[in-house]
């Protein structure tokens, strides 16, 4: 089943479960009730994805140990299937206790009513990542708890900037000439790798746009035809149009068209830090840094992705289940799933714990995460990223200017509309 396929049959799964529990648009935010603090026992069953789901479930022998009588049962699954899965078990009524769900899902399982408000004393909410928390906060209410964050910076070969002399950019004046100095002096005879095609392009707009003082909503709809948003498609723009980056990158070439020194710089998260070091090989790691976002009109804001937990309604053993979640949010056991799989931790305290503190590269990603944002927990908001990807792509080949851009994806999301 491809891709639109499957996202048709998420939406539809939905829409029968939100009809069938009678919640519409309107409804109040639900109470949450508080979770016991007292002994709990049984078994959890947990869904997690990728290769956090595929580590999870060795991981959590220490909570085993430190509650004997429980037993977490993890099934790991691909992010490819993930979505269908979830939305085809509500619609079906078996759900698992707890779920790894991706950060930008929550408005959308919350509508269908199967999601558990988070207990009122499970975590404090100021402890986490301000761009964190509104991953799961739909209305007021919060469904699930942020598990680890992700967020973008800039990768750039630093004997390439040492060799076209220059340092890491500061404002979006200083990147273009930054790019172009890579280019013309440094030896990245592609420039700056910058996504176009479908996949990954609207988290490197979002910024953009915020960085130029816009915003995607306000009173409650998408609000893509701004001139702030304008603003922000010209400087998406510009590389392409100025041959600073490539629009003919072959499937699966990069990041080694980074690693030969054909691109000089992109904009990436945590994780391609080790691909670098993995991939470029002995030495490599001392060729290239990261450094934050280039400031623009207003602010240097970042996008903030990641993953959340959350319990279902129809969970077998829900008081295990949120303690479950309240472990993992513990500043330790935050730090020490950094080590198992390199998630940055959600909680701004683990960051001050010696796994993370020391790592210097590390620290610029904590630091940009003090004011990323994420997008609306919108039920629409998978439909309408994907409006931004194709429309960006036309924006990127010469298609579209970005004036016809703004006006092509504000006219789609008005008619996706938030689902609200």
């Amino acid at each position: 089943m491809n891709t639109a396929t499957r996202r048709a049959a998420g939406v539809l799964a939905i829409t029968i479960v939100a009809a069938g529990c009678g919640r519409g648009t309107d409804t109040a935010p639900e109470q949450a009730r508080d979770v016991t603090s007292g002994k709990v026992a049984g078994e959890v069953t947990v869904w997690a994805m990728g290769e956090e789901g595929k580590a999870l479930g060795t991981f959590v022998k220490d909570f085993e140990s430190a509650n004997p009588g429980v037993k977490i049962n993890v099934t790991a699954i691909g992010w490819d299937v993930a979505h269908d899965k979830i939305t085809s078990a509500i619609a079906g009524g078996a759900t698992p206790d707890v779920s790894m769900i991706g950060s930008t899902w929550s408005g959308e399982l919350a509508k269908t009513g199967a999601l558990e408000p988070t207990p009122g004393n499970l975590v404090d909410k100021s402890a986490f990542f301000p761009g964190a928390w509104q991953t799961v906060d739909i209305n007021g209410t919060a469904y699930g708890v942020p598990w680890y964050v992700e967020t973008r910076v800039l990768y750039y070969r630093t004997d390439q900037a040492e060799k076209a002399g220059v340092r890491p950019p500061e404002t979006w004046q200083e990147f273009t000439a930054f790019v172009r100095a890579l280019k013309d002096k440094g030896g990245a005879a592609r420039g700056f790798n910058q996504s176009y095609t479908l996949g990954a392009s609207w988290q490197e707009v979002l910024p953009l746009i915020w960085q130029a003082g816009g915003e995607i909503v306000k009173d409650g709809k998408y609000t893509f035809d701004t001139p702030e948003a304008v603003t922000a498609l010209k400087q998406y723009a510009s590389l392409f149009e100025q041959k600073l980056a490539p629009t003919d990158t072959p499937a699966n070439a990069f990041p080694q068209t980074f690693i030969k020194g054909e691109v000089g710089a992109f904009y990436s998260g945590p994780w391609m830090i080790g691909v670098l070091n993995n991939d470029g090989g002995p030495g490599f790691a001392e060729k290239f840094d990261v450094a934050p976002y280039p400031k623009g009109p207003v602010s240097a804001t970042s996008f903030v992705g990641g993953a959340d937990m959350a319990v279902f309604k129809q969970a077998k053993n829900r008081d295990a289940a949120w303690k479950f979640i309240q472990w993992l949010s513990e500043p330790k056991v935050q730090a020490k799933w950094y080590t198992t799989v390199k998630a940055l931790p959600a909680v701004q305290a683990a960051w001050q714990e010696p796994e993370l503190k020391a790592d210097e590269q590390l620290a610029v990603f904590g630091e940009q995460l003090k004011d990323a944002r994420t997008p609306p927990p919108f039920p629409t908001w998978e439909q309408v990223a994907r409006v931004l990807e194709a429309e960006l792509e036309k924006l990127a080949r010469g298609r579209s200017t970005p004036e016809q851009t703004a006006k092509a994806i504000q006219s789609r999301a008005d008619a996706i509309g938030t689902g609200l």
